[in-house]
């Protein structure tokens, strides 16, 4: 009996202790994931709130003008980048890095360091990998600092470092036409009878609407491995693309008849959109022209 109940002592002080291991921060953690093109960006910081205290100044208890600032609390804040990346006109390698900053009225010094595990203990300027001027705007009043990257396109992204009514927009791009390019040549190169990387790297080139014939090619070589109505489709929309309307046509209404409607994407999607470059199409067919033949026996008048 004694034994069960030490067991069961320890067993309660083991829970408490466990619970007693996690209480809320004062600057509890976040975590940024934005994608750029094909670039993923990740952000891991801490943010601290204000709570009636002074902020960006010379005399400020939290991040005073002039001081090299974690850009967060607790930890080092960290950017993680997925592919080589500009970071305003600054190339810098795909990699992790701390991010730091110097806070001034006029223009903020934002860093990219490669120590990121050390934040601004034992900072080296020689360890950045970047190094930015960027000048602050006026926000919307935030109590608790945030980061987040806003807006977003295809190859570009802004990094806005939010506190009070400050916001510092550090502007981020990436190649991401070059980079996806370079991903699909070497995946059709490894694949070269893979139809769907065909067909991915004929659908992003229409997309762009560059080296068309390198698509309709592209597009040819799926039909010829296993016709279906999506690469039909994908070559109606390049000989459209390409003013061969009268090719285009009969490929798209043969990628109609392909259809089934079994097929959820097909039925959902791709049968509207197949019809939809069918009834843009038509109106441009240039009927052939009439060939009249010439009698034998008919001489030319002198």
């Amino acid at each position: 009996m004694k034994k069960n109940v030490l067991m069961i002592y320890f067993a309660c002080l083991l829970a408490t202790q466990t619970i007693a291991q996690r209480t809320p921060s004062l600057s509890p953690g976040a975590t940024v994931i934005q994608t750029i093109g094909i670039t993923d960006f990740k952000i891991v910081y801490s943010r601290p709130s204000i709570k009636g205290r002074k902020i960006f100044s010379d005399s400020s208890a939290l991040a005073p003008y002039n001081q090299l600032w974690r850009t967060g609390a607790n930890s080092p804040t960290t950017l993680e980048a997925s592919t080589e990346f500009m970071f305003g006109d600054r190339k810098v390698p795909a990699g992790k890095y701390a991010l730091l900053s110097i806070p001034s009225g006029a223009a903020w010094t934002v860093i990219l360091n490669k120590k990121f595990e050390q934040g601004t203990d034992g900072y080296n300027e020689a360890d950045n990998a970047a190094t930015l001027k960027v000048t602050p705007t006026s926000n919307k009043y935030n109590e608790a600092f945030k980061i987040e990257i806003d807006p977003v396109t295809d190859s570009t992204g802004y990094l806005n470092l939010s506190w009070s009514s400050v916001n510092v927009p550090i502007p981020l791009s990436v190649h991401t036409e070059s980079l996806t390019m370079n991903a699909l040549n070497k995946a059709i190169a490894e694949k070269p009878e893979d139809v769907a990387t065909l067909e991915s790297g004929a659908g992003y080139l229409l997309s762009k609407g560059k080296d068309l014939p390198v698509a309709l090619s592209m597009a040819d070589k799926a039909i010829g491995l296993k016709e279906g109505y999506y690469n039909l489709w994908l070559k109606a929309s390049i000989l459209a693309k390409l003013g061969k309307y009268n090719e285009a046509l009969p490929a798209a209404q043969k990628a109609l008849t392909l259809g089934t409607p079994s097929d959820q994407a097909f039925t959902s999607f791709f049968k509207g959109q197949i019809e939809k470059t069918i009834a843009e199409v038509q109106p441009k067919i240039k009927p052939k022209a009439a060939v009249t033949p010439v009698s034998a026996g008919k001489k030319k008048k002198k």
